[in-house]
């Protein structure tokens, strides 16, 4: 594909996991630099249509599909579908932007983990990962944006209970870097982002929920309080930027300095 350097191309991102959570946060960064988005859920498909009419409200297109990605059969179909809604909804079959957001947190007691643990895991945060990027590089323009997300517990390696899940982050990573050196020629950047510890549901909530864990995480974190989920939308948007074209395979931790 060549690039596109018009400056009425109206730029377009797959964000997967963006009904809730940092997607949604991502989602409307996005938009708020002047993005339209495609945006997947895998379930509550009620928040997937609220965050299409907060994007809509920020003057861009917005389409929620459906999609597993730990279900690897079905991606093959969704992007036929996707491409099918990129065709009717904006006239093209590509994307210039892809975010890997999607996930689920995990927790795993040594001594007890399981084969089930550990594939709920790999599936959906790199398997999943993989295999849809895969699906998706040849649809993608010359000169566009992958960001994958990691975490800071790739690195933070002091609660065993995230020991799987960190793990399949730091696969993210590392694949991120082979990524990046495969699509370099077609000038496209692959990045991976990695919150520290940030207010959402992941986990059940408790962090977002409980002022005390809160305060206590506040003081290995050099900025003095843990992330807000727009904290992570907005570097992942300017990961995402034309001004980044630069930067690629990348581990960009967004964490406030944590655990410096």
């Amino acid at each position: 594909m060549t690039e596109n350097t018009s400056t009425q191309h109206r730029k377009i991102a797959l964000v997967t996991g963006a009904n809730r959570g940092l997607g949604r946060e991502e989602a409307l960064a996005l938009a708020g630099d002047g993005v339209d988005v495609v945006l997947t859920y895998r379930s509550h498909a009620d928040e997937a249509r609220t965050v299409v009419e907060e994007v809509e409200a920020l003057g861009r297109r917005a389409v929620a599909l459906h999609l597993d990605t730990a279900d690897h059969e079905s991606i093959p179909a969704f992007v036929e579908t996707l491409l099918s809604t990129l065709r009717e909804t904006w006239h093209r079959t590509d994307l210039d932007i892809l975010v890997n957001n999607a996930g689920h947190s995990g927790d795993t007691v040594l001594g007890e983990i399981t084969k089930e643990h550990v594939t709920s895991l790999l599936d959906v945060h790199f398997t999943g990962v993989v295999l849809l990027t895969d699906a998706l590089v040849p649809h993608l323009v010359d000169g566009g944006r992958i960001v994958n997300t990691s975490s800071g517990l790739a690195r933070f390696s002091t609660m065993f209970q995230y020991a799987v899940y960190g793990a399949a982050k730091g696969a993210v990573e590392v694949w991120t870097r082979y990524l990046a050196g495969a699509l370099g020629p077609r000038r496209i950047t692959v990045n991976a982002v990695a919150p520290g510890a940030t207010a959402t549901d992941f986990g059940g909530g408790g962090l977002r929920d409980s002022e005390e864990m809160r305060a206590g995480l506040a003081q290995v974190i050099a900025m003095g309080h843990v992330g807000r989920p727009e904290d992570i939308g907005s570097v992942v948007a300017a990961v995402a930027s034309d001004r980044m074209g630069w930067v690629t395979g990348q581990r960009i931790e967004a964490s406030g300095g944590m655990l410096l």
